[in-house]
């Protein structure tokens, strides 16, 4: 290799602007490369791949959480770039790679096809992998959620947890909406949006293993003369036919028989009963089941009666994407 050729200031820092790599990584990249721009880059490129190799089996944890939604907000996606510590995940350049990234994946519907895609030529993948050898850690793509719908939201809880929501129409005050949802889903997780997406067989073994917990629960607190749990017989809406429900509605009547309460004011009391009744009987679908959910800025309403009061609107599907 000659060792005659000058790099100058100016191609270093082309080469840095290209690459995000050190300055002096970039200089000898040049050197070795004899000046030559583009293969400098495979100079660089090829110590990422050494670098990879060697940190193969290393965890990628840490990094970024971002979305993106496209200009006529019809079309969002989430990914994850991680990264292997915090330090690396909250480098403003490890940011602005994850938004670059996130720019180029909102073009794209699938994960392989994103990592595929051109990126200031080279492949996306590619780019993970110089991006390794520039920061020294481990680069993936841990996620990749897109979204399509009338319009769609988002919301990304600091770079921990990123969030798409999409709704069946663009209704006034559509964004407030969308990102008061997402930031529901970033803050409570929900997995589906209703009970009526649960698998029968799904709801039956989680009821018998939540009615299980309890009951040994209670075996502790009877032992210790503490106030029991309350055992419910069901755990989702899915379950509490109209059969059932005109069971619960007559064993209330009863009880208020019972307690000496006059039929006459039946009517005023019943209905507190039985969404109490529903309440305690529906407690996974208020946990998973987004639009079952208490909506968190008033708890007194659930997510389905947020939306509705938009107007003619509702929710057609979400995404979300975290760290770890």
């Amino acid at each position: 290799m000659s060792t005659t050729v000058k790099i100058t200031a100016a191609e270093v820092n082309k080469l840095r602007q290209a690459t995000g790599a050190g300055m002096m990584d970039c200089k000898k990249a040049l050197v070795e490369a004899e000046g030559d721009f583009d293969k400098a880059i495979e100079v660089l490129r090829k110590k990422g791949q050494k670098v990879a190799a060697k940190r193969a089996d290393r965890e990628s944890s840490e990094g970024a959480a971002v979305s993106k939604v496209n200009a006529d907000n019809t079309a969002g996606v989430a990914i994850v770039l991680g990264c292997e510590t915090d330090f690396v995940g909250k480098n403003e350049n490890f940011l602005a790679l994850a938004n670059q990234l996130a720019d180029i994946a909102l073009n794209h519907e699938s994960k392989e096809a994103f990592l595929a895609a051109d990126f200031g030529g080279m492949t996306v993948a590619d780019k993970l992998i110089e991006q390794t050898g520039v920061v020294g850690e481990k680069l993936e793509i841990n996620a990749f959620e897109k979204l399509e719908a009338p319009y769609v939201g988002t919301y990304v809880h600091i770079n921990k947890i990123a969030a798409l929501v999409g709704l069946s129409a663009k209704v006034d005050n559509a964004e407030t909406l969308a990102k008061d949802v997402a930031m529901q889903i970033a803050s409570m997780g929900a997995t589906t949006l209703s009970y009526k997406d649960f698998d029968p067989a799904y709801i039956a073994s989680e009821t018998e293993a939540r009615i299980a917990v309890i009951e040994k629960d209670n075996i502790e607190l009877g032992r210790l003369g503490k106030t029991l749990k309350n055992v419910p017989q069901y755990i989702s809406m899915a379950q509490l036919t109209p059969d059932v429900l005109a069971k619960a509605e007559e064993a209330a009547k009863a009880e208020l028989k019972a307690e000496g309460k006059p039929e006459q004011i039946w009517d005023k009391i019943l209905p507190g009963k039985m969404d109490r009744y529903i309440s305690d009987n529906t407690t996974l679908d208020q946990e998973q089941c987004l639009l079952d959910q208490k909506f968190i800025k008033d708890e007194k309403i659930d997510v389905a009666k947020y939306v509705a009061s938009y107007g003619d609107v509702t929710l057609t599907g979400f995404k979300r994407v975290t760290l770890g």
